[in-house]
């Protein structure tokens, strides 16, 4: 479907990810879709991602089959990638959108939390289809803001003995001098703060869900 028109909202600043919010918030449509500079819609998904949101009224949160790459279709991402979603308006404004604690990467899990801790659901729909072209080679840094971003989101939403015991193995990370540890818990302590001022505890429901995550990321 062509573009009708466009608005530009200016920030004045870098917002991170808090521009999504931004964006939401200015828009009228009850469904919005994502996009980042290096990904786009397959023709038709938007179409198919509305009929969904329409047939479930308790969807707060698509998230696209992505496929990465120029040419080769990559493994289906089975969790929540920002460049990659069709969110609810009402929903999304009900979670409070992305967290500015954390800023930027790795934002998605913290929402995907907010969201089932107020009954929305996040789903995966492998019938709707984006396509992310990634530049290649690493970004500088991104490693550990990830790590940091990881460790707020404990902090902000999981049990003590779980955020603690998250910054324990980063600061272990740290002595061994692995790359980004350090910089990862710098960066956490120094926003642990807000953080835990804004700390609001999981539903047992979604602790109960988040746990097997614990186990995975261990392994």
């Amino acid at each position: 479907m062509p573009i009708r028109w466009a608005r530009l909202l200016a920030a004045g600043r870098n917002t991170g990810a808090l521009g999504r919010n931004l964006a939401v918030r200015h828009s009228t449509p009850p469904y919005v879709a994502f996009s980042g500079d290096d990904s786009w819609w397959d023709e038709g998904a938007l179409g198919i991602a509305e009929d969904l949101f329409e047939a479930h009224p308790r969807l707060g949160l698509l998230a696209a089959r992505t496929l990465v790459g120029p040419d080769v279709p990559g493994r289906p991402v089975l969790g929540f990638l920002a460049c990659a979603a069709v969110v609810r308006r009402s929903a999304f404004l009900d979670a409070g959108g992305f967290h500015p604690v954390l800023f930027f990467g790795g934002e998605e899990t913290l929402l995907a939390y907010d969201l089932a801790a107020r009954g929305w659901g996040v789903a995966y729909a492998p019938s709707v289809t984006a396509r992310h072209h990634p530049a290649p080679g690493a970004r500088p840094g991104r490693t550990a803001v990830q790590s940091r971003n990881h460790l707020l989101t404990l902090w902000l939403l999981r049990p003590l003995p779980v955020a603690l015991r998250g910054t324990v193995t980063v600061a272990a990370a740290a002595a061994r001098r692995e790359p980004g540890a350090w910089s990862a818990l710098r960066g956490t302590l120094a926003r642990r703060p807000s953080a835990l001022k804004e700390r609001t505890p999981l539903p047992a429901p979604v602790e109960s869900a988040a746990r097997p995550l614990d186990r995975a990321d261990e392994r």
